[in-house]
């Protein structure tokens, strides 16, 4: 998952630097929403892992 908010996060910046702007906006919106997704999955398992240890 975090692969695929990388690849809308460079498809953004490319699309910017071309000057698409719409396509950049729809890019980026859609790698800050996996970005989070990625995030929350991250600390659930970690969390679950240290209750896990305990």
């Amino acid at each position: 998952m975090l692969t695929w908010a990388l690849i809308f996060l460079v498809v953004a910046l490319v699309a910017g630097a071309f000057g698409f702007w719409g396509v950049a906006s729809v890019a980026t919106g859609f790698a800050k929403i996996l970005f989070v997704v990625f995030l929350v999955l991250f600390l659930g398992s970690l969390l679950i892992n240290l209750v896990g240890r305990a």
